[in-house]
């Protein structure tokens, strides 16, 4: 059955769902976009991500031709038209279609694309048994050069590292920054549990300031587990009682080795077991 993808104004079939091949969002990844979950038919954490999109399009200058309600009303009329019970949201708006050249200022007409479909989740043996990981060579961005705080369409950064992970044998990989410190997965916020503290690199570290991640946070703290956003380096996560990751696609999910080294005893921990039951209970409340 042919998907309905709200492009620029109106529901389309799938196959008319088209851009021109001048838009600097294909030409450049000159765009921004959100990865947003479906449940119970209620789109998640709505207004967190209608507001990070807008704020990514503020910082790099891009006018969205819609109004964040507007917006809102285009994510679910897309949902609804596909019939999304529990799925994902892929919300894109680009540059527009220019010239050749990488100047913003001969581009006009940003697309706003909007596709709900089904999601593909890591099986349930992963959640059972843990995540596998290792150390990508490939580094985080430097915030100086592009803020990780903005969700661009240029994803090359953790495609690389993504295919060091998957040359490994392993369907995540740890991206550390330009200090050697730890900043996030390829596409998930990283946890440890020591002592039963709570940790997660800060912002400042280079990390994507994932909406998942800023739940689980308040979930733990909610739960009288406190939290602290510090520095973390390999050390830390070898030496972990626990470790875990975060994302829309991932919800809570262990990490057990890391470069082939166990964290804790090789099994998912009681604090990621009862934080991803408490994320769990908040989709569904």
């Amino acid at each position: 059955m042919s998907l309905q993808i709200y492009l620029s104004g109106k529901l389309v079939p799938q196959e008319q769902a088209v851009v021109s091949v001048f838009d600097h969002g294909l030409l450049y990844g000159d765009g921004v976009f959100e990865g947003i979950r479906v449940y119970g038919s209620k789109v998640f954490l709505e207004q967190e991500h209608i507001d990070r999109l807008y704020e990514s399009a503020l910082s790099i200058r891009l006018e969205i031709p819609l109004t964040p309600d507007q917006m809102i009303k285009a994510v679910r009329d897309t949902v609804a038209a596909n019939n999304i019970t529990n799925g994902y949201v892929r919300l894109v708006v680009t540059r527009g279609a220019g010239t050749l050249g990488i100047d913003p200022q001969r581009t006009s007409n940003p697309q706003v694309i909007v596709i709900a479909d089904s999601i593909s989740l890591y099986p349930q043996e992963l959640y059972d048994n843990g995540l596998k990981l290792i150390t990508a060579s490939t580094i985080r961005n430097h915030s100086a050069a592009l803020s990780p705080r903005i969700k661009s369409l240029n994803y090359l950064n953790n495609i690389l590292a993504k295919i060091e992970g998957t040359d490994a044998g392993t369907v995540e990989a740890l991206m550390l920054n330009h200090k050697g410190e730890v900043a996030e997965c390829t596409g998930d916020n990283i946890f440890i549990v020591k002592n039963g503290v709570l940790k997660t690199p800060p912002p400042e570290a280079g990390i994507l300031e994932g909406l998942t991640r800023n739940a689980v946070i308040g979930l733990a703290r909610s739960a009288g587990i406190e939290v602290q956003e510090v520095p973390l380096v390999r050390h830390d996560i070898f030496t972990a009682d626990e470790c875990f990751l975060t994302g829309t696609a991932a919800e809570v999910i262990a990490a057990v080795s890391l470069d082939g080294r166990t964290i804790g005893t090789g099994k998912p921990g009681p604090v990621t077991d009862d934080l991803l039951e408490r994320f769990r209970n908040l989709t569904t409340a």
